[in-house]
């Protein structure tokens, strides 16, 4: 059964993929380096921009401590708040699913994203009112696939609601985009529904269900597929 619903950002609920890969490259220009599409969306999508920098440039044997990662980061939010601060990023049925989900269940968000980014990101589009909280990069200390957003997500619900009886992970379905977010949630102990917004069905097959894209979703068919705890794919 669900009693909560949270939702991934970046390539879930908003097509920022590729400008954060633009963001990327424009800051990692200047040390010779370019990432290619490919090897950004099998590789390294949904890992936070710290983690992203750490493996690009150990792949690249290029060695950073932590203050220079941070400088890095620092600029590449820079140029990618620039490229979204006037952009409409939401994908196409997007806003009416999530006010459909948010009808019927609390709402939260749980992203490798930085707080100020999503804020942008959810206040452009009007829809920051659906959610109870959101818990960002400066929330955890690791990101995806480590649980620790989701169990922090978890905690805020509690808190928020104070629920009884609290809401368990398992009645918890989380709506991601990337291998490394399905494992996150499932190390959590939620349920998944993946959209393959930004890779393929095959990639994707650990989650508990799977659809093409976040405008395919029937609330009311994915609502009765989880309510005797039945899994599967679509």
């Amino acid at each position: 059964m669900i009693r909560a619903m949270i939702f991934d950002l970046d390539g879930t609920l908003a097509d920022t993929e590729p400008l954060h890969l633009a963001a990327f490259n424009d800051v990692l220009r200047d040390r010779g380096i370019e990432i290619p599409r490919d090897e950004y969306f099998s590789r390294l999508v949904g890992l936070d921009d710290r983690d992203c920098f750490a493996a690009v440039l150990a792949n690249r044997g290029q060695q950073a401590g932590a203050r220079e990662i941070g400088d890095l980061i620092a600029r590449k939010t820079a140029v990618y708040q620039r490229m979204i601060a006037n952009r409409d990023v939401l994908y196409p049925g997007a806003e009416r699913f999530l006010r459909r989900c948010a009808a019927r269940f609390p709402l939260l968000l749980a992203t490798g994203t930085l707080r100020a980014e999503a804020e942008i990101i959810l206040g452009r589009a009007g829809i920051r009112p659906l959610f109870l909280d959101i818990v960002t990069a400066e929330d955890v200390a690791r990101g995806k696939p480590d649980p620790a957003g989701f169990v922090a997500t978890l905690g805020r619900i509690d808190s928020l609601l104070a629920r009884r009886p609290a809401i368990q992970p398992a009645e918890c379905l989380v709506v991601e985009d990337t291998g490394a977010g399905i494992e996150a949630a499932h190390r959590a102990g939620m349920k998944v529904l993946a959209v393959c917004h930004t890779a393929p069905a095959p990639a994707l097959a650990a989650a508990d269900a799977v659809c093409s894209t976040i405008n395919d979703i029937d609330l009311d068919a994915l609502v009765g597929r989880f309510a005797g705890g039945e899994g599967g794919r679509r």
